[in-house]
Formats: structure tokens, C-alpha cells, sequence
């Protein structure tokens, strides 16, 4: 009888998984659970929480290829399939940004492509579409789990948690307050009012699209680019952060990146090995940024910053500059940078560091995390989720239009429910809206947010508030679970690991999960 394998989850962490298990030489029975009615797309790239109009933030460059590359398989796609989501079959690129809504037709496709590949392998495989896992158990050492009709007719050897993005129930959500972007305001009429929208990254543009979109129309010309003429002039969309900056627009820099110089794999170790790793952490950060771009640092005086003011210089600009004035400059800058394939030094050396530092925070002590998630964790954060350049149009066209403001909060700032209105009280002001979003993202989980209660009510009774893995996302503890459970659920690993959202990273978890599937003899 071959070994048996579950999946739950089928978005990228779970295809990337998949498509890593399948080269196992012995056959397997492998079992897919998706609770979403198609598997394969993943919740951000889904019609219920996306709309034609919300770009990927990521290129076919950057998208580890499944069985063909991302830009490979759009130019199999029909030219109506394309213009259908608003790209010319002729102008295909692979650093193009494309809707997240074709990019999940890709993952859709790949999956597909991907099974039969795997029975072609002698693998038996089992699609469970529209069932959602709310149990693991084990019983005479193998996993049992549960759906939503009961238990599931077959015992596991190995279950891979790839469950994705967690945020509130639609349920949650009423007609003037959502707790998150995909709390049902892609299906909600919007009126037209005053809209406020916590957050100023690409989920908090994605949510002011959503309600532009409903009253207005965006059109591009020869001589102005994009404009965005209004239906009402009722709407008023406002972003507000602790700092009120916009991000700026995805730049130019090599790809597959190059090496660093003075953060490398040896130098890491070292750190490790100190008795002060943040601080040697950031000697070296210091030290790879002026061996880059000592222009940069010279001018934001860097040999004088230490590790808690690092993150207030370099803000220090965008806060004392109109949002919209610095946009629009930056655009400019990224895309003459583009055509001319120009790298500006440091932001590609701060943008290969974050996953090297990720390494270390592990190690951190809690005062030091503190440090690091109020300094350099916003700095990091800042660069790597830089924006396609459309959606700074965008933000540019509303903004001209008279429709988009941005308010800085600052730290100490209230939100309190009223009625059927949200008040923001901020900086000795108050601000009132009819409709509020709170569009800030995917928040670390713990043990006690887990939806499964029997593997919960373990864990939290080993003391172990975040599921605890090894290199290879397995499981360490409740010991009835460890070794037969793989961990990948992205939320609930951001705690020590706060980088690893996003498709690059979940292509090395499930290369990992695969890996110690195969290496455990199965």
C-alpha cells in the first residue's frame, strides 16, 4: 500500500509543495484539501477577494516556475484571454505586473498540469475541492482528520499544513466597517462618502481601488496618462498610517541578485556567535550599504546612525515631503531607471539583506526584537514591498482628481466605533468616516488562533504558544504529532521568520516540506 499524503491548502504554498512530493520515486497517495470551491488559486489571487483591476506585486522574473515560467504561460494564453484583463499579447514581459486574477488562473493551471504529471508517476492522487480540514488528530500513531460532514475516510502518514492568509469571516464585516480588504468589500456596493483606509501599502490601494472603481472611471491619454474622472464628487478616500508615507515604486536592480560583500553566510554566523547579535547585525548592514553606495550614506550621515535611528533618517525625507509630490518624483526616478536598467545601490543592498537578517531574529533577544521591529524591521519592510509603478498612477490619478488624501496618524492616535461612523481621533483632531477598511495586512497567528482544536489544545498544553518547526517545517512538538505533521501555514511562522510572506518564500517552504517527506524514508 503506498504512503499516505495530505495537503491542506492548494494555494502556492501548497502547489509548491506538491510539485516537490511528486518527484518522490516511490508512489504515493497523495490527498489535496482545498475549502475554497477551486483548488489551486490561492485566496489572494481569487474573485472573491480580487478584482481585475488589483495588480500582483510580483514578475514572472521573480515567480519560481512550476512547470513553465509565468511569462511562458501567458504566451500560450489567447490574445481575448489577455485583453480580457487588460494586457496586449504583444507587450508581454517578465517583469511585467499583471491583475493577481490571471496570476491565479496560472497557479490554477499549473496544479492541474501538475497532477497529471503525478498519476503519469504512478501516484494516486485525490482532489478535495470545497472542504475545508477542521481537525487533525492522531490515533494508532497515524493522522486523522476532519471536514465540515465528519471524518475524512482515510489515514494519513503525513499531513502538510499549507493553509495561507488568515483574516476576519465576512461575518465580521457591516456595511460602514470592514476588518480587513477581503472581509467582502470586493462584492459590497460603496456609496459615495468619506472613506477611510488604515494603511498605505499595496492592500490599502487595493482597497481604495475597489471603491473608486465604483464611482468613477479611470482612462488613459497620449499626453496626460492615467486620469481618473469621478462619477460623484461626494467620495473621499483617505489612507492614513503612523507616518502618512506612501510606498514607493518597484525598481530596476539584476536578477537572479547578486552576492553581498560584507553580509555573508560567514559573517552571519559570526554574529550569531557574539554577545550582542543585533548590534553586530547592524555593523554589517552599516558596513554593505557604504561599501555600495558611500554617496548614500555620506549623505544621511550612516556612520553616525546607530541600529534605533537608522529608520528615522532614512524616513526622514518622505516625512517632511508631501506624499504625492515625492510619488510622483519617485515614479519618475524608477522609471527612467528602468529604461536605462540603472541600479540605485543601496536600495538593491537593503533589498538583499532582509532575507540574510531574517536569519538571525530567531536569535534576537526580546529587547533587541523590540528594537528591530520598530527600526530596521520598517526599513526593510519599506523596500521589499515597493509597489508596481501602475499603482502610484493610480494613487497619482485619484489623488489629482481630488478624491485621495493621506492622513499621518502618528503613534498615539483612537479609533472608536460610533454608531454606524468610525472617529479617529489623531494628533489633538478628530476625523469621522462613513465607511472604514483596515487594510494593514496579515497579522502574526499563534497557537490559539489555529482551527484545529485537537492539535491546538496540544500545543498550547506543551507551552508552546507559536507551533514550533525545524529547518524543514516540521513539527517539533506536541510529541504525538511530531515527525508526521509539516508546518507551513504562513501566518503562524511570522513570528520568527517576519519576511516570509509572499511566493518566493513559499516555494522554499514546500521545496523544504518535500524534501523531509522524502528524507524520512517514506
Amino acid at each position: 500500500m503506498p504512503k499516505t499524503i495530505s495537503i491542506i491548502g492548494t494555494g502556492p504554498t501548497g502547489i509548491y509543495t506538491f510539485r516537490n512530493l511528486i518527484e518522490h520515486e516511490t508512489p504515493l497517495s497523495i490527498w489535496l484539501f482545498e475549502k475554497g470551491e477551486k483548488a489551486g488559486i490561492g485566496m489572494p489571487y481569487s474573485s472573491e477577494t480580487a478584482s481585475k483591476a488589483m495588480l500582483a506585486n510580483i514578475a514572472s522574473i521573480e515567480i519560481p516556475p512550476i512547470t513553465m515560467t509565468y511569462l511562458d504561460w501567458m504566451e500560450t494564453q489567447s490574445a481575448t484571454r489577455l485583453r480580457g484583463y487588460g494586457l496586449d499579447p504583444e507587450d508581454l514581459d517578465a517583469r511585467q505586473f499583471t491583475p493577481r486574477l490571471l496570476l491565479g488562473e496560472y497557479f490554477r493551471d499549473q496544479l492541474m498540469d501538475l497532477v497529471n504529471r503525478a498519476r503519469e508517476r504512478g501516484h494516486e492522487v485525490m482532489i478535495n475541492e470545497a472542504t475545508e480540514i477542521t481537525d487533525i488528530a492522531v490515533l494508532d500513531d497515524v493522522l486523522h482528520l476532519t471536514n465540515g460532514t465528519g471524518a475524512v475516510d482515510a489515514r494519513f502518514d503525513r499531513v502538510i499544513v499549507a493553509t495561507g492568509h488568515v483574516f476576519p469571516d465576512e461575518d465580521e464585516a457591516t456595511r460602514s466597517y470592514f476588518p480587513s480588504p477581503w472581509s467582502g468589500l470586493i462584492d459590497a456596493d460603496i456609496p459615495a462618502c468619506d472613506v477611510g483606509i488604515m494603511g498605505t501599502s499595496l492592500s490599502s490601494i487595493d482597497a481604495a481601488m475597489a471603491v473608486a472603481n465604483q464611482h468613477g472611471n479611470f482612462r488613459r491619454t497620449k499626453g496626460d496618462g492615467l486620469r481618473f474622472t469621478p462619477s460623484t464628487d461626494a467620495l473621499k478616500i483617505t489612507l492614513m498610517s503612523w507616518t502618512g508615507v506612501l510606498p514607493e515604486a518597484d525598481f530596476y536592480c539584476p536578477i537572479p541578485h547578486t552576492p553581498l560583500t560584507h553580509m555573508t553566510e560567514d559573517a552571519l554566523e559570526n554574529a550569531r556567535g557574539g554577545s550582542n547579535i543585533y548590534e553586530a547585525v547592524f555593523a554589517l548592514f552599516k558596513a554593505e550599504i557604504t561599501g555600495a553606495d558611500p554617496g548614500y550614506a555620506k549623505s544621511i550621515g550612516l556612520h553616525n546612525l546607530t541600529a534605533d535611528n537608522f529608520a528615522d533618517a532614512y524616513f526622514a525625507a518622505r516625512e517632511a515631503e508631501d506624499p504625492f509630490k515625492w510619488a510622483r518624483e519617485n515614479l519618475d526616478e524608477v522609471e527612467r531607471n528602468k529604461a536605462a536598467k540603472i541600479t540605485v545601490p543601496w536600495r538593491y543592498a537593503i533589498l538583499r539583506m532582509h532575507e540574510q537578517v531574517e536569519r538571525l531574529v530567531p536569535d534576537f533577544s526580546d529587547a533587541d526584537r523590540e528594537r528591530f521591529d520598530a527600526g530596521l524591521k520598517t526599513v526593510f519592510t519599506d523596500n521589499y514591498a515597493a509597489v508596481p509603478s501602475e499603482s502610484i498612477r493610480r494613487l497619482l490619478a485619484l489623488h489629482d482628481a481630488g478624491v485621495l488624501g493621506v492622513l499621518a496618524l502618528g503613534k498615539d492616535y483612537t479609533l472608536q466605533q460610533q454608531d454606524s461612523k468610525t472617529v479617529i481621533t489623531a494628533q489633538g483632531k478628530s476625523y469621522t468616516y462613513d465607511v472604514f477598511i483596515d487594510a494593514r495586512g496579515q497579522k502574526a497567528q499563534t497557537s490559539k488562533d489555529l482551527p484545529f482544536p485537537t492539535l491546538r489544545k496540544a500545543l498550547l498544553a506543551e507551552g508552546a504558544d507559536i507551533p514550533p518547526v525545524d529547518k524543514d517545517f516540521g513539527l517539533t512538538t506536541p510529541p504525538a504529532f511530531a515527525g508526521k505533521i509539516l508546518f507551513g501555514a504562513i501566518p503562524y511562522l511570522m513570528h520568527d521568520r517576519p519576511f516570509v510572506q509572499g511566493i518566493t518564500a513559499a516555494a522554499e517552504i514546500g521545496e523544504a516540506m518535500a524534501r523531509s517527506v522524502r528524507q524520512s524514508g517514506l
